[in-house]
C-alpha cells in the first residue's frame, strides 16, 4: 500500500473553531457530533490520526486560514476577521496549536519544516512502528489567503516560524484576484510574490482567479504548485473560477510543480449539489478522470498529485460513495492500475511527486 501525502487540510481551523480532535478517528468525531450545528455547517468529518495510519497518510499540508467576515453565513464567528490584524492573529494562533499538537502527541503529529523533518518522518514510516503503534504524520505549514501577512517584514517571521507555502488568495484579497471574487494580481500581490521569491517559499496557484495566476507564473522566481484544484476542462458549464484550465495546469507542469486534486463531488462533476444529488453520481473514477487528465497534459505520472481538501467545508456527504475516511483513498490504486498506470506512476502520484518538490524546496536544516 502506497504511502499518501496530503497536499491540503484545514486542521487548525476546525480544529479551533469546531472543536475538533484530529487524534481522534472519524468515526468517534462523528458520534461526538451527532445532531450538531458542526455537521450542518462542514458536514461529518472525514480525517482523524487513526485513519491516516489506515491510509498510509504520512505528510499533509496544514494550513493558517481565517475566513474573511464578508464570506461568513456562520453564527460561529470563530477564525473570522475583518481587519489584517485580526487575521495575523488568527493565523498565529493556528500555528500556535499546531505546536501545542505537536507538544502533546509527538508520536502522532510532528511539524516538517526542513529536508531533516521530512526525512525524519518518512524513516519512521519505512520501518515497523514498535508495538503496532502507528507512526506520526508530518505536517508541512500552508498560509491559505495571505491577509495575515500584514507587511513584508513579516516574512522573515512566518518563515522563521515554519510556513513553508504560501497562497495568496482563498477568495480575493489585497494580493490578488480569488475563487468568487476574479481579478489580477495587485501592486501589493507583485511585492508579496518578489519577497516570497527572496526567502524560496513555494507559491500555491490555489483559489487564484486565472488572471492571477498567469501573471504570478510568469513573474514569481520560486517555486510553483497548485496544492488543490481539478481540471477545468472536465467541468462542463462550470460556474466558477476555482478550477484549473488546461493553461495554468501547463505552466504549472512547465515549473516542474505538481497539481494536487480534491475529491469532493461538486468539484468533480458539475452541477452537482449537496442534499440535490446522490452521492452514487459521483464515483472515485471521477477523481482518476482529473489525476489522469493532468497526467495527459504532462505526457507523464510525475506532475499529478492529491489535495484532499477534507475538512475544508464540506464532508462525507460531498465525496464518492468508494470514501468512508480519507484512509479509502487508497481504492484508488485499482481504478489507476485498470488505466494502465504502473506501481511506480501511482506511487509518484499518492506520494513521490510532492515528496521530490519537498525535498527539493525545503531548507536542509
Amino acid at each position: 500500500m502506497p504511502i499518501i501525502v496530503d497536499a491540503h487540510a484545514d486542521l487548525a481551523y476546525n480544529m479551533l473553531k469546531y472543536g475538533r480532535n484530529y487524534t481522534r478517528s472519524a468515526a468517534e468525531t462523528r458520534q461526538l457530533e451527532v445532531g450538531s450545528v458542526n455537521v450542518v455547517e462542514n458536514e461529518d468529518c472525514i480525517i482523524g490520526w487513526p485513519d491516516y495510519q489506515r491510509g498510509q497518510v504520512a505528510i499533509v499540508f496544514s494550513t493558517l486560514f481565517a475566513m474573511p467576515a464578508r464570506q461568513s453565513s456562520s453564527q460561529n464567528k470563530s477564525q473570522v476577521y475583518k481587519t489584517f490584524d485580526e487575521a495575523h492573529k488568527l493565523c498565529r494562533e493556528q500555528l500556535l496549536t499546531y505546536h501545542r499538537m505537536t507538544d502533546s502527541a509527538p508520536d502522532k503529529f510532528r511539524l516538517v519544516a526542513s529536508s531533516r523533518d521530512l526525512n525524519l518522518i518518512l524513516d519512521h514510516w519505512n520501518s515497523p512502528s514498535p508495538a503496532g503503534d502507528g507512526h506520526p504524520v508530518g505536517m508541512v505549514v500552508l498560509i491559505e489567503g495571505a491577509e495575515c501577512i500584514r507587511n513584508l517584514s513579516e516574512l522573515d517571521e512566518w518563515y522563521e516560524l515554519g510556513v513553508r507555502l504560501i497562497g495568496p488568495a482563498w477568495v480575493s484579497t489585497r494580493y490578488c484576484g480569488g475563487w468568487k471574487e476574479p481579478g489580477p494580481l495587485t501592486q501589493d500581490g507583485r511585492k508579496l510574490l518578489s519577497a516570497m521569491a527572496d526567502h524560496n517559499f513555494v507559491l500555491d496557484l490555489s483559489h487564484m482567479d486565472e488572471q492571477a495566476s498567469v501573471e504570478a507564473l510568469d513573474m514569481y522566481r520560486g517555486p510553483v504548485v497548485g496544492t488543490h484544484g481539478n481540471c477545468l476542462s472536465l467541468m462542463p458549464n462550470s460556474n466558477t473560477n476555482r478550477h484549473f484550465s488546461d493553461r495554468i495546469i501547463e505552466g504549472i507542469i512547465e515549473r516542474d510543480g505538481v497539481v494536487g486534486v480534491v475529491p469532493y463531488n461538486t468539484y468533480l462533476k458539475s452541477g452537482w449539489e449537496v442534499g440535490k444529488n446522490e452521492r452514487s453520481e459521483v464515483p472515485l473514477t471521477y477523481v482518476a478522470d482529473h489525476l489522469d487528465h493532468i497526467c495527459q497534459i504532462a505526457g507523464d505520472a510525475l506532475h499529478a498529485g492529491i489535495g484532499s481538501d477534507f475538512d475544508g467545508g464540506f464532508g462525507l456527504q460531498s465525496v464518492p460513495p468508494e470514501i468512508d475516511t480519507i484512509a479509502d483513498l487508497q481504492n484508488l490504486v485499482s481504478l489507476l492500475h485498470a488505466r494502465g498506470y504502473s506501481e511506480t506512476d501511482i506511487d509518484n502520484i499518492f506520494s513521490g511527486n510532492w515528496l521530490t518538490r519537498l525535498k527539493r524546496d525545503l531548507p536542509t536544516s
